[in-house]
């Protein structure tokens, strides 16, 4: 997992979950496994909740021991939960919805999304 700046396939984009929803933000999936502190779910505008997509209850504590130690272990870690027949099949379906328009857009309630997740998430969109 690199620390550069993500960059969606086509038909895709990442925002903050804290952004306000904007018309052209098109189906928006929130990619984390919690939901985001504070906010109501009129406010998110939230289509769809893919928890299958994201890192597991167990990798998520452990990555956050150490985000900087353990980065390159945790994107193989979360790549391995990815390939499960659920994850790839919502994969191959957000993929599919992307390929119309308007766009998919990936949510997340992360500070710094480059340093998250959502990049491995973002690369295994790309496949």
């Amino acid at each position: 997992m690199t620390d550069e700046t993500l960059t969606p396939p086509p038909g895709f984009q990442v925002k903050r979950v804290y952004e306000a929803p904007a018309a052209d933000d098109g189906y928006r999936v929130l990619v984390d496994r919690l939901w985001p502190r504070g906010l109501a779910e009129a406010v998110a505008r939230i289509d769809e909740w893919a928890k299958e997509i994201t890192p597991s209850t167990e990798l998520r504590r452990w990555f956050h021991e150490d985000p900087d130690g353990r980065r390159t272990e945790f994107a193989d870690r979360y790549r391995a939960e990815l390939a499960a027949p659920e994850a790839r099949e919502i994969l191959h379906r957000l993929r599919e919805r992307a390929g119309g328009s308007p766009p998919v857009t990936l949510v997340t309630a992360v500070k710094e999304p480059d340093h998250s997740h959502v990049p491995v998430l973002v690369e295994q969109l790309h496949e």
